[in-house]
């Protein structure tokens, strides 16, 4: 039963009145067209390319106004970048200033986002003009993201991810959001980048780990959707973590890097487009998504978002073995897949009481019903509404025993 896309039902524009018991009364229907790009572009940082320096501004500025720009950085990619990106604006004659934060999963809360407020209010930013650049992960980029859509209601916002989540998931998408006490991403506001920029050459100063970290999101892309990305993700997974999705002494030139980052951002965005709003709550996205937000923030800060995601997608494999959905060898390839990307399948967090309230609190979250999406056979999914808390104990035995069988394995 796997699921195709839907396309939003927007009603008929117009203002309509009429007469009712109590008297006339309106209903105005109309529609905001979003149009958003995501572009690869290697040397963004090139002092003699205008590209960063023009994107997200308005088309008509006046001649000879001066280009202005807000830049929001985080702090790591301040200290490994920061005379680049001082460089690129100088030489590009752009007046500008920058805030440095520290931006990760403890800090990411209002306090953050009324900082950057403050920044934009001080930088007297022209509303549709200067939009802000946001250089950094995907909690810098929610962070900007979110105080650009509160400022005048909305500013527009240029991202330029550095971390491989950022690049195929975090930066991509129209949501913005922070943390709420133990609640991830529990405030927020649909408001994409005019533009996002990905230069793939920021991953070269990112640890192993990270690169991990946004392979999973793109094992997400592959089971529910692209079994042929699964398959690269086979052969060529563990030695794009090693050469950090970098061209420069590849086997193969980069070409493996550039075809799962495209493929990733194709899945993606395909997901997306339909459903920008989430007007309906059944997404294929979503997988690996049900659970992990009570894993990672429980888990803080041991699991990155990435880590604690593989792991809900690892219970859910075993939720779809146990209905039929996959077989045995299938689960094991999903597995073995998840340890050749140093990726965990088990976290001891994971008890069933956390399990149990995890998928209450995503029940609430998708307006009362389930809508969690599992694997069938690989690169395809189905939703269901009915899982029991047998079920979800069951399975936790399994997962937990086989997380015990890769530790055993790694010793």
């Amino acid at each position: 039963m796997p699921v195709s896309a839907q396309t939003d039902q927007i009603p008929e524009q117009g203002l309509f009145a009429s007469e009712g018991p109590g008297g006339p009364w309106w209903r105005l229907n109309t529609r905001q067209p979003v149009s958003y790009e995501v572009r690869l572009h290697p040397r963004l940082l090139d002092p003699a390319d205008p590209t960063l320096a023009d994107a997200g501004a308005a088309a008509a500025q006046p001649a000879g106004q001066e280009r202005r720009r807000l830049l929001v950085v985080e702090s790591t990619v301040y200290e490994l970048y920061g005379y680049e990106i001082s460089r690129y604006f100088t030489e590009q004659k752009v007046d500008y200033e920058v805030l440095v934060i520290d931006a990760h999963e403890r800090v990411k809360t209002m306090d953050l986002v009324m900082k950057v407020v403050a920044a934009m209010d001080g930088f007297g930013i022209v509303r549709r003009a200067e939009p802000v650049i946001a250089f950094g992960g995907g909690v810098l980029t929610d962070v900007a993201g979110l105080a650009s859509s509160l400022y005048r209601r909305s500013t527009p916002h240029v991202r330029v991810p550095t971390t491989l989540v950022g690049m195929i998931d975090a930066g991509i998408g129209a949501k913005t959001g922070v943390n709420l006490g133990q609640h991830k991403n529990r405030l927020g506001a649909y408001h994409p980048a005019v533009t996002t920029l990905i230069d793939t050459q920021f991953l070269r100063t990112l640890d192993e780990r990270h690169i991990a970290n946004g392979l999973a999101e793109i094992l997400k892309i592959a089971l529910i959707k692209d079994a042929g990305l699964m398959e690269l993700l086979e052969s060529d997974g563990a030695r794009l973590i090693s050469e950090r999705m970098q061209a420069a002494d590849s086997l193969d030139q980069g070409r493996g890097a550039k075809e799962v980052i495209r493929r990733a951002i194709q899945g993606m965005l395909s997901e997306l487009q339909p459903n920008l709003w989430e007007h309906r709550l059944t997404r294929l996205v979503d997988y690996g998504h049900s659970f992990s937000p009570a894993i990672e923030m429980r888990a803080l800060p041991e699991l990155l978002h990435g880590e604690a995601v593989c792991v809900d997608m690892a219970f859910c494999t075993v939720l779809a073995r146990h209905r039929g959905w996959l077989t045995r060898e299938q689960q094991d390839r999903i597995i073995r897949l998840m340890g050749e990307l140093r990726l965990p399948s088990w976290h001891p967090v994971c008890t069933s009481a956390l399990i149990t309230r995890a998928l209450q609190e995503t029940t609430r979250h998708r307006d009362g019903r389930q809508r969690l999406p599992l694997p069938v056979g690989i690169g395809q999914a189905c939703f269901v509404d009915d899982l029991s808390d047998t079920e979800l104990v069951a399975a936790l035995a399994e997962l937990r025993e086989l997380g015990h069988l890769r530790e055993d394995v790694a010793l």
